[in-house]
């Protein structure tokens, strides 16, 4: 059975940090390229970043280079995302999403709010 399970998330003054952890089982992780996406209520999910399967090479949306890191443990079959410098437009559900060949699985979300 395919998991993916968020934690880490909560709630956090403006400049603050978080990270994010996915914890994967079931399937072959190291082969997944790995990504966090967020979404806000009324709003389409929104890639965060990426973090590719070979290579390790890493993505990031514009609103988020230079604050947030992706990494992955793949001896962990884990996958991170460190938030600093957080803002209140952060604040949204973060899901974790893996892609294996032509299967795709999600988490279930985790939110963070950034407020004071």
């Amino acid at each position: 059975q395919v998991q993916l399970v968020e934690s880490g998330g909560g709630l956090v003054q403006p400049g603050g940090s978080l990270r994010l952890s996915c914890a994967a089982s079931g399937f072959t992780f190291r082969r997944a390229a790995m990504s966090w996406l967020r979404q806000t209520p009324g709003k389409e999910r929104e890639l965060v970043a990426t973090i590719s399967s070979a290579s390790g090479s890493r993505n990031y949306a514009d609103s988020v280079k230079g604050r947030f890191t992706i990494s992955r443990d793949n001896a962990k079959n884990t996958m991170y995302l460190q938030m600093n410098s957080l803002k209140a437009e952060d604040t949204a559900v973060y899901y974790c999403n893996a892609k294996a060949g032509w299967l795709e699985y999600w988490g279930q979300g985790t939110q963070v709010t950034v407020s004071s």
